[in-house]
């Protein structure tokens, strides 16, 4: 009997260490919604949308919706009032996420070097970086990055802005935190287009927090390596624009976006795995963005994975919906919660979105 070859062990340049992520935190708004309820409350009757929803593989959503009117009917929101919502509870989720990622670690807030915040479901000058430093009292001195409007896939690039000011920084605590406060970015309009996206996303925030540590003492898997793969030939397959017609910005979402982003699935893992000596079989955990249950079907099929590898990820999808940037980070934070991982086992994490564009991160835990 021929045993399979042992994973390799890769082993970093002493000069360039990589960071671990020691921590991560989630928050949601305190009200959520099953797909029906939704339905009911919008009294949407139209056959063809409501089996959108009922076919979305979502349970529950946690969503932060306009008030209700007599009748039982829900308000129309301006733009105006969207933006409002947005900052309020992007910055309520924001803080909420931070204090719960630092709570499972030996950190505090004085701890804070750097902060990365994602967003995609609204505009903020000065950013969520800025806000979250005041109310969470945060040094002064805090670095700093927003990174606005990239999509689902902007969690990971914002992963990799961080862990590399942190492995440039040596013991700093760097954090991430994505606030996507996606009820801020509805359009109820009784279209198909509208309905698809209001069938889908739902309100979240999540944090990681990542330092490079000589010592070796941390714990939590190291950050190896980062791969993106961007389509410009579906650069207008997901977008997030502005629409004349209802004076307010409006997400789209191509019918053909899961078999785009699954035809170019395998292209960014090999990308990722060049060089490493891995192979797709040596990765004992994945954790891919929660996108809708057609993109994670597609992802699984092209990669070979079995439904058993994205558990995390139908779950945080039957759940809470897509999370945008966030989702992956919800999804990890499972897996930890499993306590299934084994000292020198590799990890793949993996977000899709506008570009089209598909990130990915190598990990060993």
């Amino acid at each position: 009997m021929t045993l399979p070859a042992p994973a390799p062990v890769l082993t970093p340049d002493r000069a360039h260490l990589p960071p671990k992520i020691v921590s991560v935190g989630a928050a949601v708004p305190p009200d959520s919604y099953s797909q029906q309820e939704i339905l009911d409350m919008y009294r949407i009757t139209d056959r063809r949308i409501r089996s959108v929803f009922h076919n979305s593989a979502i349970e529950r959503r946690f969503l932060s919706l306009p008030p209700e009117l007599p009748g039982g009917t829900r308000a129309t929101e301006t733009q105006g009032e969207l933006l409002r919502k947005h900052k309020l509870t992007g910055i309520d989720m924001g803080k909420r996420a931070i204090l719960s990622c630092l709570k499972d670690s030996d950190y505090e807030l004085d701890d804070v070097g750097y902060l990365c915040c994602i967003t995609t479901t609204g505009f903020l000058t000065p950013g969520f970086s800025a806000l979250l430093i005041k109310e969470l009292g945060l040094s002064v001195t805090t670095s700093r990055l927003d990174v606005v409007g990239m999509g689902c896939n902007a969690g990971l690039n914002g992963l990799n802005a961080v862990a590399g000011w942190a492995s440039a920084h040596p013991g700093q605590l760097a954090l991430i935190v994505c606030v996507e406060a996606c009820s801020a970015a509805y359009v109820m309009d009784g279209t198909m287009r509208s309905a698809v996206v209001n069938s889908l996303f739902g309100d979240g925030a999540a944090a990681a927090a990542l330092i490079t540590d000589e010592a070796g003492l941390e714990p939590g898997p190291t950050v190896l390596k980062f791969a993106s793969c961007i389509i410009p030939e579906a650069v207008d397959a997901m977008r997030y624009d502005w629409n004349d017609q209802q004076g307010k910005f409006s997400f789209f979402l191509d019918p053909e976006v899961p078999y785009v982003v699954g035809a170019h699935a395998e292209e960014v893992i090999g990308r990722l795995l060049d060089g490493t000596g891995l192979r797709r079989s040596d990765i004992a955990h994945w954790v891919v963005h929660s996108g809708g249950k057609k993109v994670i079907d597609s992802v699984m099929v092209n990669l070979g994975l079995t439904r058993h590898a994205l558990r995390h990820t139908t779950g945080v999808l039957r759940d809470y919906g897509n999370l945008s940037s966030g989702s992956f980070l919800f999804s990890y934070g499972r897996l930890l919660e499993e306590g299934v991982t084994q000292h020198g086992e590799y990890g793949v994490l993996m977000t899709m979105g506008p570009g089209s564009t598909i990130e990915s991160a190598l990990l060993r835990f």
